[in-house]
């Protein structure tokens, strides 16, 4: 795996958004190619704690040790399980965390991975190599589940056509290969802007590394370790992981409806409209890559990027999280 086919998305406004402190601690959820992790430590004399699922990314980023002698662990893991990962490594709480969130240029450069239509391989697309496949998917789903997944996953408008043909594809002989899965695809979806085969591969990916729950789990655990006055990066490439985003940062940076009792004043509409804002954004709309980026990196143009930073408010109940995709 070459660590230098990645360009790292928004590097400059990352750094920008955390503006990282000399002692700091940050975390950089998504670590990848250590493009923004890289940017992190040298713009301050901090430490940083890379996390990524996928372990060939791990052996990868081990020269950052050398780099930067002893300021950077790197931990395998999925970053829904942050506090404990930190937790395990004696840190308890951080200045600053970032999450580049959906896969990166480097496992769709490795045909053997399974997560490109345009390099055939493997039906995998699992990130930390481990669990159900992409095979065991669209093998195993029935037509109206498989359909509901690509609708809502892929947000794909030919979501039954494309079910009913992996169905009947999968019953000549079972599918294992990207190549065999896309042109399913192609045979009933064709003359589109973007490849035929995009949105269906988006959806099982989401699918088969349960990309939305890990998230929502994420965003969850940074309000919990973050320290007042932390702040919180994302960067999303598609509506869906925009939406949890959002939803999630509205519900934790409303502002309390009244201060004081009154009977004269409504019943609470939701458990968040009390609650003390644990969070304050750091600007109101998303930003979005510059053009000479956009020009030079072609993955940074769906980019959005919406950053916060911790109030000292007690985090929300665990069970608020007011981020779910609904079919």
């Amino acid at each position: 795996m070459s660590v230098g086919a990645h360009e790292s998305v928004m590097v400059h406004e990352v750094v920008e958004a955390l503006n990282p402190v000399a002692g700091g601690i940050y975390v950089d959820a998504t670590f990848g190619a250590g493009g923004h992790a890289r940017a992190i430590l040298e713009s301050a004399d901090c430490s940083l704690i890379g996390i990524d699922r996928d372990p060939d990314v791990i052996e990868q980023g081990l020269s950052l040790f050398t780099d930067y002698k002893g300021r950077v662990r790197l931990v395998q893991g999925c970053f829904g399980d942050l506090c404990e990962l930190l937790q395990e490594h004696q840190v308890m709480r951080v200045d600053g965390i970032t999450f580049d969130i959906g896969v990166s240029s480097m496992q769709l450069d490795q045909g053997e991975r399974g997560f490109s239509f345009l390099r055939d391989g493997p039906l995998d697309m699992r990130m930390s190599k481990s669990g159900l496949s992409a095979a065991d998917v669209v093998n195993r789903l029935g037509e109206e589940e498989l359909a509901q997944v690509i609708a809502v996953y892929g947000e794909e408008k030919r979501a039954k056509l494309i079910a009913r043909a992996i169905i009947t594809a999968r019953m000549r002989r079972p599918l294992e290969r990207t190549g065999e899965l896309a042109d399913v695809v192609c045979s009933v979806a064709k003359g589109r802007e973007h490849h035929p085969a995009t949105k269906t591969f988006q959806a099982l990916r989401i699918l088969v590394n349960n990309e939305l729950g890990e998230l929502e789990r994420g965003l969850v655990a940074a309000e919990q370790i973050l320290k007042p006055g932390g702040r919180l990066a994302i960067i999303a490439f598609h509506s869906l992981e925009d939406r949890v985003v959002k939803k999630f940062l509205q519900a934790r940076c409303k502002k309390a409806s009244g201060s004081g009792v009154s009977r004269h004043r409504p019943a609470p509409t939701s458990a968040h409209e009390d609650r003390v804002p644990s969070f304050q954004l750091l600007f109101s709309r998303p930003r979005r890559p510059g053009k000479d980026e956009c020009v030079r990196n072609r993955r940074s143009r769906s980019a959005r990027l919406r950053a916060a930073e911790r109030t000292s408010a007690e985090p929300f109940p665990s069970d608020i999280s007011n981020v779910k995709v609904s079919a």
